[in-house]
């Protein structure tokens, strides 16, 4: 497990995205369809990028939902590995289980 928690993309919205296109969070959201609550939670990284979410910025932005859902999907699993890592040690391989 890495050391430090990849970066929830919601920072990356806000911190470098938001910055170079000049428009304002009620803008975006209108843009993209959605409520400027919602993405507000994700700017302050209360919630996540949903596949329909990833979608709609892809597009909006041009560079497709791919990249946002895998920002995602990398700070959510080191966040499930972070709450799981006393856990995770404790199961057993089930090659292992095969082998008794």
């Amino acid at each position: 497990m890495r050391k430090r928690s990849p970066t929830h993309p919601g920072a990356i919205l806000r911190e470098d995205v938001f910055p170079t296109l000049g428009i304002s969070v009620t803008e975006f959201a209108k843009h993209l369809g959605i409520s400027r609550q919602t993405l507000h939670a994700v700017l302050a990284e209360k919630a996540s990028i949903t596949p329909e979410l990833a979608l709609r910025i892809g597009t909006f932005l041009g560079n497709g939902p791919q990249l946002w859902i895998e920002m995602q999907s990398k700070y959510d699993l080191w966040q499930a590995e972070l709450k799981l890592k006393k856990v995770l040690p404790k199961i057993t391989l089930f090659k292992d289980l095969l082998a008794a």
